[in-house]
């Protein structure tokens, strides 16, 4: 929380004070019906601060790889709550979430994304290797027919398999690299075509 969100914060609570005060006042005769309202109102007013404050985490839940099509040939992703940015891409026609990673180098799938776009796991040759910050990991090399973000295709691109345990799928620096241009900026990273 910034410092002019707490300010924000500290002047609501005020205003909170004030008229909830002048509520009591104005409703003395019938004051346990108004501390009933005024508790009620009480209620649906810190719901709404515990709403604001915890938006991100809300938005993160609902739409956790939102991008932002910025036109023909860009695309915008908000940082998640962790500090990473996601995207859900179309790899040969099924949606796969990404971490987009820049400490990898290529598009890395799991098990289980490899398995849901078609690829038969067992019948790979795990034959390479990647250093992860896990340590040494066995991987296999597969060829996407297509991998879509927004309205941006790209076919025939190279991937590997994680022979080992990988909860999400990396959207590594191979992928990246096929923009002219990323940047980010505060809570966005934007890939410029």
């Amino acid at each position: 929380m910034t410092v002019d969100d707490k300010a924000h914060l500290f002047y609501m609570l005020i205003l909170l004070v004030m008229v909830g005060g002048w509520f009591l006042y104005d409703r003395r005769e019938t004051l346990s019906q108004s501390i009933q309202q005024a508790l009620i109102w009480g209620l649906i007013f810190v719901g709404v601060i515990i709403a604001y404050g915890f938006k991100d985490v809300f938005q993160s839940q609902v739409f956790p790889s939102a991008a932002v099509q910025n036109g023909e040939g860009s695309i915008t992703l908000s940082r998640a709550n962790d500090g990473h940015f996601y995207a859900t891409l179309a790899v040969n026609g099924q949606d796969i979430k990404f971490v987009v990673d820049t400490g990898a180098t290529s598009i890395v799938l799991s098990k289980d994304d490899a398995q849901d776009i078609g690829i038969d796991v067992m019948n790979l040759n795990f034959l390479g290797q990647a250093y992860t910050a896990n340590g040494v990991v066995d991987t296999a090399s597969v060829k996407l027919n297509h991998i879509t973000l927004g309205d941006i295709t790209f076919y025939d691109m190279h991937a590997s398999v994680n022979g080992g345990e990988l909860f999400e799928s990396l959207l590594g620096m191979d992928y990246i690299n096929q923009f002219s241009e990323f940047k980010i900026s505060g809570n966005t990273l934007t890939l410029t075509r």
